[in-house]
This record gives structure tokens, sequence and C-alpha cells, in this order.
């Protein structure tokens, strides 16, 4: 990814990553959808990303370098804003709506 403008990453942003994905002779590109939890190593050729996402109810986290040639392109799709570095009470704040539910049907 070197060869093309990187946007500027911060914690909150609501990103797309277009990955390419090599199957046999082809190639064809995948996007990864969610929320920058984490930027680490800054901005140097070991710097990586993380991004989480809620699919099917299921909690993803992808950790992307941010120099990989596998990636072609990088959207911001929207910026909150936060007041943290690193944002990994979203991993507790997506389990609390679950928690709740389940703990009103033992109620019931």
């Amino acid at each position: 990814m070197s060869d093309i403008q990187l946007p500027q990453l911060k914690p909150g942003q609501t990103v797309r990553v277009h990955q390419k994905i090599k199957e046999g002779s082809k190639e064809r590109l995948q996007m990864f959808e969610g929320v920058v939890i984490a930027i680490k190593h800054g901005t140097g050729p070991t710097a990586t990303f993380t991004v989480r996402k809620i699919s099917d109810g299921i909690a993803v986290e992808r950790i992307f370098p941010l120099h990989s040639p596998i990636i072609a392109k990088l959207d911001v799709i929207r910026q909150a804003k936060v007041r943290r570095a690193k944002l990994y009470y979203l991993r507790n704040a997506d389990a609390k709506p679950l928690r709740e539910r389940l703990e009103a049907k033992k109620k019931a």
C-alpha cells in the first residue's frame, strides 16, 4: 500500500478496508468494514491498526499492517469523537446489550 495515498487514521473512525485475496491464480477484493480500535507502532513500516466489526452478532477483530501491499484501498466512512487512544472498552460495550437480554430472560 506504500504506492497509494493513506488517509489519516484515528481511533474511532469507521473504515472500509479493501483487501486483495488470492485464490489459486485469481485475485479478488474483499471488504472489511468496522471501527478502528487501536493503532500501534506509529506510522513506520511496522505500524498496524486493529478494526472491529459485529458480524451476525459475533464480534470480529482484524489486525492490518498499515503499509501492506494486500491493502488495495482504505476508505474512511465516518469519524466518532473519542477521548482515548485505544478503544478496548468497546469489547465489553458490545456484550452489554446481550448480557442485559439474557438477564431479563432469566427473570421472566
